[in-house]
């Protein structure tokens, strides 16, 4: 079940994860699994992202930042599929994402010796054009 009807669909580069998300979600519809347990093991997977960022494992926090996005996309879908949408459930997937957002511009901005300032105004374009786009 995707988010746009089929006469609104359009490519979008940022949504490469939801093919994962879908292929997830569908494997998890007949299961225990809620979309809230899916948006905490996005959580996770981002956090190990950031150690491995932080420790210069660089290939691996790729890995992660990868199956954060396939992981971020099928807890709606999930959500869609088991008919279980809920307002926390969104509020909880936008904090994770804003939370998650912000402790990678930061450890980037620690490992690689950037300004602080400039770390800070990317974190604002960031939330500014999911604010307006999303």
């Amino acid at each position: 079940m995707s988010k746009l009807a089929a006469q609104d669909k359009f490519i979008d580069l940022s949504d490469y994860g939801r093919p994962f998300g879908k292929l997830l979600a569908n494997s998890l519809k007949k299961t225990r699994f809620t979309p809230i347990h899916v948006t905490l093991l996005f959580g996770v997977s981002g956090l190990i992202a950031l150690y491995c960022i932080g420790t210069d494992h660089y290939a691996w926090a790729g890995f992660f930042i990868l199956l954060k996005s396939g992981i971020d996309a099928a807890d709606g879908e999930l959500a869609r599929i088991k008919n279980t949408p809920s307002y926390f459930g969104r509020y909880l997937d936008s904090v994770f994402d804003i939370c998650l957002n912000f402790l990678f511009l930061m450890t980037i901005c620690y490992v690689s010796n950037t300004s602080l300032w400039m770390t800070l105004v990317a974190f604002f374009c960031i939330q500014l054009q999911g604010t307006l786009y999303n």
